[in-house]
């Protein structure tokens, strides 16, 4: 009597047979099968593969199995067309990061910032690399290698969520997805829960509305894109953005409504032969081309902080952009690193005044224990030599009368889009 398949043999079984009908396709002149075109394909080659294994009683029909073929079957279909034991952690909306070494125990980061173990998704660290092959063939949008000659990978899974993975410079092989919701918070929800005060949040939307160059800056995950999103959502309608970013996470094509005049561009790697890469600073200047009202960079990391400056100085006011920083200040030397690795040979007095004409505002934004908070707004001034001279005109619980350092001219601007000064902040 033949004994039933394992998981693993069936999903040969499904895998054997979907290429022969990619192949059969290709060979008719038919379009590719969508997903749940392959999900029946491989249903049905999955349940005929147990029952050929199955032995028949003396009326023809086939003996009950003991186990639950159900079950069998959709796990050598998650493991070809899925994410095998990794799908059940994307599901679980509570869960915003997952971190994955090998066959050890996963960790998982929540919502609100608790940390926990789960189960191993692999039995072994060579079965992990297949798993991360296998999304990288299924989910990439363009051929991507995972091997020791590529030992990294980068890639957007179709929920938005970021795929990072290493092997051979790591120690074990590991993967670490980062989830995003895509979903436009106003500066009053981020008020609601404290990220910052009503009276921050009133002028933190003025200064959006008033067209300044904004800079949010702060650590990992201390709600940089959170806060970004709400400052996009103050931007009138009939506005035409330009999003510039790694990786897509700002998620301006889910909210058409909102923001129907954009286009989102997305850097690219170079592919294997070493041909095709787009970089962030190809990017700042392309979308110069596509006539912005603003230009929202995701992340500057690099050169491309200089055509971003460039841009900002000719017009294109009212654009942000997000910097890791540990402080409001770290920023400026920042992008004087940044603007550094672009070769311009412009000399560091020069790069100052052009980010102190460009940059109107820094906000700085922290995570503190499990609570997000706006900790220092600085308005810029000036340059002076090699120093950017910048006003801190709000600080977290810090001595003084929130905004009263606001210079004049900047105090009458922001009164017409709905912020007047205030002696004190009061929270509810």
């Amino acid at each position: 009597m033949n004994s039933l398949p394992s998981v693993a043999e069936l999903a040969r079984v499904v895998a054997t047979e979907l290429a022969d009908d990619r192949v059969r396709r290709h060979n008719e002149d038919l379009p590719p099968p969508n997903i749940e075109e392959e999900r029946q394909i491989a249903r049905i080659a999955a349940t005929s593969a147990i029952a050929r294994s199955r032995p028949s009683t003396p009326w023809g029909f086939d003996a009950i199995g003991e186990i639950d073929d159900r079950t069998m079957i959709e796990e050598a279909i998650a493991q070809v067309l899925g994410l095998g034991r990794l799908e059940p952690l994307l599901e679980d909306d509570d869960i915003s990061d997952i971190h994955v070494r090998g066959s050890n125990p996963v960790w998982v980061k929540t919502r609100n910032g608790d940390r926990m173990e789960r189960s191993p998704i692999v039995d072994s660290d060579s079965e992990l690399v297949d798993l991360i092959r296998r999304i990288a063939a299924r989910m990439g949008h363009r051929e991507q290698r995972f091997d020791p000659a590529n030992p990294e990978l980068n890639l957007q899974l179709p929920d938005g969520s970021r795929l990072f993975a290493a092997m051979e410079i790591s120690q074990r092989p590991c993967l670490i997805i980062r989830r995003h919701r895509f979903e436009f918070s106003s500066l009053s929800e981020l008020s609601h829960r404290r990220m910052m005060d009503p009276t921050v949040a009133q002028f933190l939307g003025a200064i959006v509305r008033a067209r300044k160059n904004v800079i949010i800056a702060g650590g990992t995950g201390s709600g940089k894109t959170t806060l970004l999103r709400a400052l996009i959502n103050e931007i009138p309608r009939h506005e035409r953005l330009v999003s510039i970013e790694d990786a897509y996470e700002l998620g301006l094509s889910h909210f058409e409504d909102a923001h129907p005049d954009h286009d989102a561009l997305q850097a690219r790697a170079a592919n294997m032969e070493g041909l095709g890469e787009i970089t962030m600073a190809d990017l700042t200047r392309m979308a110069l081309r596509m006539d912005p009202d603003r230009v929202i960079v995701g992340e500057v990391r690099g050169s491309e902080a200089f055509p971003m400056l460039l841009a900002m100085s000719q017009g294109n006011n009212g654009s942000m952009c997000t910097l890791h920083a540990d402080s409001a200040r770290s920023v400026f030397p920042k992008l004087l690193a940044y603007v550094s690795m672009a070769s311009t040979g412009v000399p560091t007095e020069t790069i100052n005044l052009l980010v102190a004409s460009s940059i109107h505002f820094v906000v700085h934004v922290q995570l503190a224990g499990n609570q997000r908070q706006v900790t220092s707004i600085h308005e810029v001034i000036d340059a002076d030599g090699i120093s950017i001279i910048s006003n801190e005109i709000y600080s977290m619980g810090g001595p003084g009368t929130p905004f009263a350092a606001l210079r004049s001219t900047t105090a009458e601007q922001l009164e017409e889009y709905g912020f007047a000064r205030v002696r004190e902040i009061v929270w509810n």
